[in-house]
């Protein structure tokens, strides 16, 4: 009975709840006075509605971002995941963007977090605080309530002086710090728990209709990717290897009937034949490489990155951390999106330089692509790009480019990989 009081001293838990909810009241003061000045602003400003436009854009983007940090203090000093119910941007231009911000339920469900941050971080920190520091003060009340004035320590309707009074209250203060203090600490932890995952949380029922949205854009997105791969390949057959084939073809035929009546010209449609055969050779095995490279289905990421790199004109730094390899179409999403990447520093960065690194943690593989080009690079003009955020969400996983004009370009990409 006695083990089970005094367990909370016993787990390091304890003690990072505690500096969690010491924290509430500072993190909750910022995030509750960005949020309601930006919220209060936009308000008001809607009489002008263009100039409500800017702050409404800063005062989501502002409560998503304070929610990320929320989410990470939580896992970090809570040891409780949160996951983020905000699905990535779909709408392509800018006012579209805004309003899908606008129109998410869980974004606003993050605005209201923030407003409750600073009364339920004075909540839990002054409660936290008391429960600490008023037990600490009772149990060192012997050593110093003669010093007060008047020799006595007044508990409102009480007055504790030296000799059993402050014996006594020694003894409640050591049963508060012993006790009561952990065990207060462990509440007020779930308490900050239970609101974060109410509002910076998925919602199964409430958000089972967008999750099936998502789906669908998601499957929609993928039906269309496949659908442009199939005629990219069809292209390439029919404009490369198809006519080498047939000029093959006809120089083949040329050559059998030269054999007979002049040796030596049939001898030189032969040898252009043959060339023509290693060219139309090289174009298929280009081709299926594009589809799937043998090494990556044989010798995984590393190798078929490495051998990637190798042909990449800009130099290029590779590192990879994939001890386990990922499901096939988690690790052919991520070669694509490399290759597509490198292929765009190529053609359009002006870059001396790109780093690609790429590791797998937990659930997640994630990889980043880096360049030092001019950057600019927007996956709303480029089909190339759009392709493979189609590619990525399908599979469940998420996208980010970073490419401010002048650069430097840095692509993000996390594929869901399973346990």
């Amino acid at each position: 009975m006695i083990r089970d009081l005094l367990r909370p001293w016993r787990e390091a838990s304890t003690w990072w709840t505690l500096t969690h909810l010491l924290l509430d009241v500072a993190v909750g003061t910022v995030a509750f006075t960005v949020v309601f000045a930006l919220l209060v602003t936009s308000v008001v400003l809607l009489l002008t509605f263009p100039l409500a436009i800017p702050v409404a854009w800063l005062l989501v983007v502002s409560a998503r971002a304070l929610a990320q940090l929320e989410r990470s203090r939580v896992g970090a000093l809570l040891g409780v995941a949160v996951d983020d119910p905000v699905p990535p941007l779909a709408a392509r231009t800018a006012w579209a963007r805004l309003a899908e911000r606008l129109r998410s339920g869980a974004r606003w469900r993050e605005v209201a977090y923030h407003l409750l941050a600073l009364p339920r971080g004075l909540l839990t920190s002054i409660v936290a605080g008391a429960a600490w520091c008023g037990s600490a003060a009772l149990l060192l009340l012997p050593l110093y309530v003669s010093s007060l004035p008047g020799g006595s320590a007044k508990f409102g309707l009480f007055e504790v002086s030296q000799g059993p009074g402050a014996a006594l209250a020694a003894l409640v203060g050591l049963s508060g710090l012993a006790v009561a203090a952990p065990w207060i600490t462990l509440g007020l932890g779930r308490l900050d728990v239970a609101t974060a995952r109410w509002l910076l949380g998925p919602r199964p029922d409430a958000e089972l209709g967008e999750r099936l949205s998502r789906l669908e854009t998601s499957r929609a997105a993928a039906l269309d990717s496949a659908e442009a791969e199939r005629r990219r390949i069809e292209r390439d057959l029919h404009d490369g290897a198809q006519q080498r084939l047939v000029a093959l073809a006809m120089g083949l035929g040329a050559a059998k009937e030269r054999l007979e009546t002049n040796p030596e010209e049939g001898r030189q449609l032969v040898a252009e034949a043959h060339e023509e055969a290693k060219a139309a050779l090289r174009e298929i095995r280009d081709l299926v490489r594009g589809i799937h490279p043998v090494i990556l289905e044989d010798r995984g990421l590393d190798a078929a990155l490495s051998a990637l790199v190798a042909r990449t004109p800009v130099p290029v730094d590779l590192r990879v951390e994939v001890t386990e390899r990922p499901p096939a179409a988690v690790e052919s999403a991520a070669y694509f999106v490399v290759a597509e990447a490198l292929t765009n520093v190529t053609r359009h960065a002006h870059a001396t330089r790109a780093a690609v690194t790429i590791a797998r943690t937990a659930d997640r593989l994630v990889l980043e692509v880096r360049d030092d080009g001019v950057g600019g690079a927007d996956p709303d003009r480029g089909t190339g790009l759009h392709g493979l955020r189609d590619r990525v969400t399908a599979l469940g996983g998420t996208m980010h480019l970073i490419s401010p004009p002048g650069g430097p370009t840095t692509l993000l990409v996390e594929l869901p990989c399973g346990s």
